[in-house]
């Protein structure tokens, strides 16, 4: 796992406005960058900035046809997350069965 793209993603799918552009995306599928903008009380240069930010997680891509930018979800960075989410929940539960052995026995397993 790369700690610079978690970061990436997690820094993108922390603010409210891009992780609402991105349940829009795959709810509704690609959509026009002004068809996206219409959807937030903001400037289209502001939505714009927004979606600059998940092009770099990799969480969205960019079609241009014409000079219509038509922006689709691309959800498989996200599987990093999960991971990393995934590895905390282990630690967690090793250190939760390892206080219930403590609680039931008396006994310290690292003692």
């Amino acid at each position: 796992m790369d700690d610079d793209d978690l970061s990436r993603i997690l820094k993108a799918a922390g603010d409210t406005t891009r992780r609402h552009i991105l349940t829009l995306l795959v709810q509704e599928g690609a959509l026009r960058v002004t068809a996206l903008a219409a959807h937030f009380d903001m400037s289209l240069n502001s939505v714009s900035k927004h979606i600059k930010v998940l092009e770099e997680a990799g969480l969205v891509t960019r079609r241009t046809v014409g000079r219509e930018h038509f922006i689709a979800a691309e959800l498989e960075p996200l599987k990093l997350t999960e991971t990393w989410f995934t590895q905390l929940k282990s630690i967690w539960e090793l250190r939760l069965a390892a206080l219930e052995h403590v609680l039931v026995t008396g006994e310290n397993e690292d003692e």
